[in-house]
């Protein structure tokens, strides 16, 4: 069949360009199939890059930690953390109103997070693939220690403004040292539960020298245990004894009453504790005290599950 005849385009006053050059459709399909006609178009490849065998994960290396390997492995070559948006982390409005804009409560904030027991926390909760937040003083070492794992905030907890944007987004709060974290001014509106590590027991048992050394941190830990216990929200205070630092994982637990006064119990050990009680919601509070002893608990949720069933029962 012919083709209908073109209508002539109007004159430009130009000469019209020719159509560029096509070739032919039999030679285009053999370029790329190398066959006939009926042969299908070449699909594409995905690449798959192996790691290279002297490579470890990141999961091996936090193992490597656990099981007693190197203090701390420094993640290299992290990327500088940025806003989740890509943004600016204040957002604003085309009128220059900031916009609170509410995240979904699924992250985990850990107080007090570049001190020694603060790093096991993050690394068990790494383990446990949370989303994790983490007041620090050095923002730049422990961004190069865990990378885009933890969110690091630094700044002030007496100024509201700061402690309402650590806590944005945060479930759960574990608070691994007596820091004063805890205030009659912080707004724990949204929190779900609280975890509190304290060794009041201690400080309040330690004599002489010791004891003067230690008032400060005592007054902090009473300050934490009442602004916790009046909050209101559901919390397990673990009362420690004498943190060491001892590998973890080599000894059992003592729960017995009184035992925190006397006894002592490893920083990793404390630090499993904590992130093990996170699932084990209680009513209102949870309170006990620990140390290291011949007790293997092999299920954590069993056991929380039974002191709390404990606490209800009094």
């Amino acid at each position: 069949m012919l083709a209908p005849p073109l209508s002539p385009r109007p004159s430009t006053g130009r000469p019209t360009p020719p159509p560029p050059l096509r070739p032919p459709a039999a030679a285009t399909t053999r370029a790329v199939c190398g066959g006939p006609l009926s042969c299908k178009p070449r699909r594409s490849t995905a690449v798959v890059r192996a790691k290279s065998k002297g490579e470890a994960s990141f999961t091996d290396r936090i193992l490597d930690y656990i099981e007693g390997g190197p203090k701390l492995r420094r993640w290299y070559g992290a990327p500088d953390l940025l806003p989740k948006d890509g943004g600016s982390e204040d957002e604003e409005n085309v009128f220059g109103v900031r916009i609170d804009v509410e995240e979904p409560r699924d992250a985990v904030l850990v107080t007090n997070g570049d001190s020694e027991i603060g790093q096991m926390v993050i690394l068990a909760l790494i383990l446990k693939r949370a989303r994790i937040k983490a007041l620090v003083k050095d923002k730049r070492s422990t961004e190069e220690a865990f990378g885009t794992y933890v969110e690091c905030m630094v700044g002030d907890v007496e100024d509201k403004s700061f402690t309402k944007k650590a806590l944005s987004g945060v479930r759960s709060v574990i608070c691994p040292a007596d820091d004063g974290f805890f205030s009659d001014l912080i707004d724990l509106k949204g929190v779900q539960h609280i975890v509190l590590l304290s060794q009041l027991v201690v400080y309040r048992n330690s004599g002489g020298i010791q004891a003067i050394l230690n008032s400060k941190l005592k007054k902090l830990a009473e300050r934490d245990e009442e602004v916790v216990l009046a909050s209101g929200i559901p919390s397990t205070i673990i009362r420690t004894a004498s943190l060491q630092s001892t590998p973890g994982g080599e000894r059992g637990f003592d729960f017995t009453e009184g035992v925190a006064a006397k006894g002592t119990i490893s920083r990793e050990d404390a630090a499993t504790l904590c992130v093990e009680a996170l699932d084990a919601i209680p009513q209102k509070t949870l309170i006990f005290e620990v140390a290291n002893g011949d007790k293997k608990v092999e299920d954590w949720k069993e056991w929380f599950a039974a002191q709390m069933k404990r606490d209800e029962e009094v």
